[in-house]
């Protein structure tokens, strides 16, 4: 890859990891309200499944538009890792905010309540789970914003470069030679 394929392929990354932000931004807002109204999250994993299939089209659209119809894998998984990349960046300071100004203990506190709810909390001791969740909401509420927004950006990270594993399959496309 040269020098200015290189510029162009981050350049349409930053454009797609914006729109791919957007998405995980209205995902997260509808999650954060379905934590009292359940459709609403419902709605937000919806939104959420939307990723790959967004990101199929991100890459054919990159493909179609930036390179005449052809992409090889590499470059498509590598496209497709540049988009995480920005979008998780973005994601993660949005969530900073969040976390750091906006949700004043809100989310914690919807999250335990889930827990304790009688059903919850007798099907996690059931399991044996109902020590270690404990813990984790411990552990959760002990956390900076900083650290949850770090924490949700290696995973939006990883989960990026598996998923453009897929992508890039469905996606790639070698070069049509014209007939005659």
């Amino acid at each position: 890859m040269t020098a200015p394929e290189y510029i162009q392929l981050r350049a349409f990354a930053r454009y797609d990891g914006m729109i791919l932000f957007v998405l995980w931004i209205i995902s997260f807002g509808l999650y954060v309200a379905g934590l009292t109204t359940p459709f609403l999250s419902l709605l937000a994993m919806v939104v959420a499944l939307v990723t790959p299939f967004m990101s199929v089209r991100m890459v054919r659209r990159y493909r179609d538009d930036g390179l005449s119809g052809a992409i090889s894998f590499r470059r498509a998984w590598a496209y497709v890792v540049f988009m995480f990349f920005y979008a998780s960046l973005l994601f993660a300071i949005a969530q900073f905010v969040y976390f750091a100004y906006l949700d004043k203990g809100f989310f914690l506190s919807q999250i335990s309540q889930m827990f304790n709810e009688p059903q919850t909390a007798q099907a996690l001791q059931q399991m044996g789970w109902g020590p270690a969740m404990s813990q984790a909401l411990t552990d959760l509420g002990q956390m900076r914003p900083i650290d949850l927004a770090l924490n949700i950006m290696t995973t939006n990270l990883l989960i990026g470069v598996i998923l453009g594993l897929p992508v890039a399959v469905v996606s790639k496309r070698n070069r049509i030679t014209p007939v005659g």
